[in-house]
């Protein structure tokens, strides 16, 4: 599966700074220390509702991570996985009354398009579950060789009780997982299973839906943690830097993927840091596909919306912070762009070079990008109340804005 092209990204003069960054599992802040290449995992869509504002704001908050790292003269290792098979996808196929290849197909192209028009640096790697297939059975095989699976009326379920370390992602108890586990697609109730919070690896083929070889396993498809694992085992390794995606990943996810992985090579952690975005509501409930209370980036940029706009507005609101949208937001971003945009168009300016020092430093700081952003704020309202002389001034704030924030003035 491809990806989507890569917008240049300018190089600024100097070195930028190591990012800090907040980590589940620790529940504070570290300073991951990636070598010469970091490697970041972010976890895909499921492809049947794409791309709506919650899914912009996650990979926004992920592409800053990766500017990040460039500024500090690294090279980035990026991959992503498209979970284009999967329960929800099956379901709203039927429902449309869509072959369900091509839902994923077409949703697959649509968000391609949308992060392409918000300018969101691709993965190196963009693979779907399907294509991860072959590398999963031997996995799951594994797992279950090594006594840490077992067989319930055809599936196979991972024991969570085979890694000692399990629970220490999301630092949740018992029952908060149990809860957490039924409403994310889990099946804690499921009569027969060692312990309720066991996760599917491997389900058993079902009428009507489809199926692959698994080898020893018999027909079926892959659980959707051990999908990750696959993926994320082949082309990152183990200790990678960064898992990321949205809050709702932190468990039972992220918590079941390193699990898996963690008894599979018998190394600990899967990653170095767990990294989580917070969730988007609108009209006043969290923004999801199951309540229908969704803002589509396409159908804003349908409406003439500048995708510069749609990045300011996810931009001016910490990534961990769980937000509103509103037509306010948007407005308000709308208005900022235009700001810049006149500030920047001039011949000369006010000196930025500390401009770029005080976005690379609210950046490093926990991806702060509200600060970053009122950094330059602080400059085009002082650009516009002066006269200055430096000619290469906003070309230098233009390069600035493009390279860290992603934003095309």
């Amino acid at each position: 599966m491809h990806a989507w092209p890569a917008s240049e990204v300018p190089a600024l003069p100097g070195k930028g700074r190591d990012l800090q960054i907040h980590d589940t599992a620790t529940q504070g802040t570290i300073t991951p220390a990636p070598g010469p290449v970091a490697r970041i995992y972010v976890c895909g869509i499921t492809p049947y509702d794409a791309t709506h504002i919650g899914h912009a704001a996650t990979y926004n908050a992920f592409d800053l991570v990766q500017r990040v790292w460039l500024d500090t003269k690294r090279q980035v290792h990026y991959v992503q996985n498209v979970t284009d098979v999967d329960d929800p996808l099956l379901e709203r196929a039927l429902r449309d009354n869509l072959d369900w290849t091509e839902l994923a197909e077409r949703e697959t192209a649509l968000f391609r398009e949308d992060m392409t028009a918000l300018r969101m640096l691709p993965p190196q790697q963009y693979i779907g579950a399907v294509e991860a297939i072959p590398g999963i059975v031997p996995l799951v095989e594994r797992l279950r060789d090594a006594g840490a699976a077992y067989e319930l009326d055809g599936d196979i379920y991972f024991s969570v009780e085979s890694d000692a370390n399990f629970g220490k992602v999301s630092n949740l108890d018992a029952e908060a997982m149990r809860l957490l586990s039924a409403e994310r697609g889990g099946d804690p109730e499921r009569p027969g299973k060692k312990n309720p919070l066991d996760p599917m690896l491997w389900m058993a083929a079902r009428p009507g839906e489809p199926s692959w070889e698994g080898a020893s396993l018999g027909r079926g498809r892959p659980g959707w943690h051990i999908e990750c694992v696959a993926i994320a085992l082949d082309h990152l390794g183990m200790g990678f830097d960064i898992q990321g995606g949205g809050s709702d990943l932190a468990f039972p996810h992220h918590e079941m993927g390193a699990s898996h992985a963690q008894v599979l090579t018998g190394e600990f952690p899967m990653a170095k840091a767990y990294v989580h975005a917070g969730m988007v509501a609108l009209h006043g409930e969290k923004m999801s596909k199951s309540k229908g209370n969704l803002v589509f980036v396409s159908a804003l940029r349908r409406a003439g919306v500048d995708p510069a706009a749609i990045r300011l507005a996810l931009l001016s609101h910490h990534y961990r912070a769980d937000w509103e949208w509103t037509d306010e937001v948007l407005e308000q971003a709308v208005a900022r762009l235009e700001r810049w945009r006149a500030a920047v168009s001039r011949p000369d300016g006010l000196p930025a070079d500390a401009l770029v020092e005080e976005v690379r430093e609210a950046l490093a700081n926990d991806l702060d990008a509200p600060a970053a952003l009122a950094a330059v704020d602080r400059w085009v309202d002082a650009q516009n109340a002066s006269d200055g002389d430096d000619e290469s001034a906003p070309g230098l704030v233009s390069r600035t804005v493009d390279a860290l924030l992603g934003v095309a003035l």
